[in-house]
């Protein structure tokens, strides 16, 4: 475990908790999804690590058991932090794998620092190219009304849209596809969500625009979404980041939820070390 500080913008204290296994492998940073943390990769870390890779999570500002600013959480800022991790760590040949909300800072992350640091990246069940549908986006998964639902619920009660979320997050048409357990360990971590920055950014991965951002993703990329996806569907989200990068991998993982990388540990894994060992 360790603290990184993010030193920019106006919450330059921030500090950023990290878990890096240490060694000599490449590394590879794993991004969670909201309103999670950095333990929600409890399933990858030991596989990726008995692989030989260097694997470091942290909690984004906000989340887990980094700080929590009363600002900073538009996907620009975000991203800063994440390039502060980078070089505080100097991080090289690395690869960036974002879930969910995650899949934002890493398309962003290489149009704002570019790909020096990074050697490939993984969209998994990642919310680019843009989630809110509209008039210029037809075919987004997330509606103005959807959206507005999600924050009066938060708004209102978080435990109960905490426990409502976390089943549809883990279900696919009303099946949970998870242990009882497994849910219940996904909703401590939302508990410790500041709720600022839960509505913050629950907004930012609503409302950013992520088309313009992956014509700059020229590494080696894999896209890897459940077909049961009910949170971001892969129709408006992973086949249409695939599609913009006609040289990514695609791997659909059958009969999986948003949350895949519990529900489907193995598979996850597998295609994750497939790609990584290319």
């Amino acid at each position: 475990m360790t603290e990184v500080t993010a030193h920019h913008g106006l919450f330059k204290d921030t500090n950023l908790h990290v878990d890096d296994t240490g060694g000599t492998g490449r590394p590879v940073v794993l991004i969670h999804g909201w309103p999670l943390s950095g333990e929600s990769f409890a399933a990858q870390v030991p596989a990726l690590q008995a692989a030989g890779y260097r694997v470091i999570t942290y909690d984004r500002r906000g989340f887990g058991r980094s700080d929590k600013p009363h600002g900073g959480y538009t996907y620009d800022t975000l991203t800063e932090d994440l390039n502060a991790l980078l070089e505080a760590l100097d991080l090289n040949d690395a690869t960036l794998v974002g879930f969910s909300m995650g899949g934002g800072e890493v398309a962003r992350y290489l149009t704002k620092f570019g790909s020096d640091r990074v050697r490939s990246v993984v969209f998994a069940a990642a919310v680019p190219p843009y989630m809110m549908q509209g008039e210029d986006n037809p075919e987004g998964p997330l509606t103005k009304e959807a959206a507005a639902e999600m924050t009066a619920g938060l708004s209102k009660d978080e435990e109960s849209f905490y426990d409502d979320f976390t089943r549809q997050f883990f279900s696919v048409n009303g099946e949970l596809k998870v242990t009882e357990q497994q849910r219940q360990d996904a909703l401590r971590l939302c508990k410790q969500a500041d709720k600022k920055a839960a509505l913050a950014c629950m907004e930012a991965f609503g409302t950013t625009d992520f088309r313009g951002d992956l014509p700059n993703v020229t590494v080696p990329a894999l896209v890897l979404h459940g077909d049961g996806d009910g949170t971001v569907p892969l129709e408006g989200s992973g086949a249409r980041t695939h599609a913009a990068l006609p040289s990514s991998d695609l791997h659909v993982l059958r009969d999986a939820p948003h949350g895949c990388n519990v529900s489907h540990p193995d598979e996850f894994n597998q295609a994750l070390l497939t790609f990584l060992a290319k």
